[in-house]
């Protein structure tokens, strides 16, 4: 689209100057989370310091933490390309890290905490993006009657998987990201329920009630940004990355006045709104025709991307039956003691080895061997990249059938 066609939205001259007048005379946010309120399993570790504050201290976590590299080779969406300039979840998480610190920068809001969330909030993410958390799910839920859903598993790779010990605040934000569903109004809870305890209990309720989920709200404005950028930070960036694949040809019925039809307007123009509506507020608020537009966009998305054959169909035909196989080859080789087997091997040695800085993994209540084994299939697929996702199945089933083409760098044009 020519840049002239290009509509970028503003703040007001009364809120710019409202804000730049704040600024001048020290105004705090009142509904900011300020370092000192920060909660952690074990208080008596990860104390803050001057030069590594509560929240940095969580940022660190994040990035230091096992999984962190994998973000480089996981689908956002599109698995099947073998294209640099296709976005992964690695610039997904960090574009969602911006976004969110422009917002609450103009908010007044803890731009470490909003970092921390941001950057962890797809720890969990499985290999081949929402479909490969479609079908683990199913998996999971046929052999135990609970579900797989990604901003769950996230706060499970952070607190007990690995045990990093991060703040509570942190970890509900990350738990209430889910950016698939939208709101007009986020009113966090505060205190009123920012309890471990509360926590563990959403989370219970997660694996067992499909319906909890979309009305998750983090307990904190830091979460409630973040949770909008998320949803930012794909929309327009999924049409990008559609057209780079060559699945989408630039001339289709998208469709907005507001938040406009490409990657920078919508940044731009949700991001202008929400600060609008929401500076000096106890909420995030964004205009009803905003939101209205945000799920034709999403709805435009799925119609046009997410549901095209020519993605769905290599998914249901070759993604699908590989989850199926290597979950059941896993779960095999945990009830057979199969000490040679990768899921020991790869996994869950690397777990415990990395679990003894933090846990004494010789504490049988520590130890990873003795989880439930769907638990512990479950965390390793999860945890799987793409590549290996797929060498794996061809390593477990030499002769299997299934198979993931990729479209390569020099493909003719189609």
């Amino acid at each position: 689209m020519p840049s002239s066609n290009l509509r970028y939205e503003a703040l007001s001259p009364a809120l710019q100057k409202q804000i730049v007048d704040d600024r001048s005379n020290g105004w705090v946010c009142p509904w900011r989370c300020h370092d000192e309120t920060a909660l952690r399993r074990d208080q008596a570790r990860d104390a803050a310091t001057l030069w590594r504050p509560a929240f940095v201290r969580d940022v660190e976590k994040v990035l230091h933490s096992p999984y962190y590299n994998r973000y480089t080779d996981k689908t956002q969406v599109f698995s099947f390309y073998r294209n640099d300039d296709i976005t992964r979840r690695a610039l997904h998480v960090q574009l969602v890290s911006r976004i969110a610190r422009n917002i609450g920068s103009a908010l007044g809001l803890n731009l470490d905490l909003i970092e921390a969330i941001a950057l962890g909030h797809d720890l969990g993410h499985t290999p081949f993006g929402h479909a490969g958390e479609e079908y683990l799910s199913h998996l999971l839920y046929k052999e135990t009657g609970r579900r797989f859903n990604h901003n769950v598993h996230s706060v499970r790779v952070l607190d007990k998987l690995f045990y990093r010990n991060l703040t509570l605040q942190a970890l509900d934000g990350i738990l209430c990201h889910n950016g698939e569903f939208i709101h007009q109004g986020y009113r966090p809870a505060y205190l009123a329920d920012l309890t471990f305890a509360a926590l563990d209990g959403k989370i219970q309720t997660c694996d067992t009630d499909d319906t909890v989920i979309p009305g998750l709200i983090a307990n904190t404005l830091e979460g409630c940004v973040v949770r909008v950028s998320d949803m930012v930070a794909y929309l327009g960036k999924d049409r990008q990355d559609a057209r780079r694949a060559r699945l989408l040809q630039g001339d289709e019925p998208f469709s907005a006045e507001r938040i406009g039809m490409e990657n920078a307007e919508i940044i731009n123009n949700v991001t202008v709104n929400l600060i609008e509506n929401s500076y000096g507020k106890d909420q995030l608020r964004l205009d009803a025709e905003i939101v209205d537009e945000i799920r034709t966009a999403k709805q435009e998305n799925y119609d046009l991307i997410y549901q095209n054959e020519k993605i769905a169909s290599v998914y249901n035909e070759n993604i699908r039956p590989m989850f199926e196989a290597i979950y059941y080859r896993l779960l095999d080789d945990l009830a057979a003691d199969r000490r040679d087997s990768w899921v020991y091997r790869h996994h869950m040695y690397f777990v415990n080895n990395n679990r003894r800085y933090y846990v004494d993994t010789g504490d049988p209540a520590k130890d990873y061997a003795n989880e439930e084994p769907n638990q512990i299939v479950t965390d390793y697929i999860a945890s799987m990249t793409d590549d290996y996702f797929v060498d794996l199945y061809h390593n477990l089933f030499p002769d299997g059938k299934h198979d993931v083409r990729y479209t390569s760098y020099f493909d003719d044009e189609r």
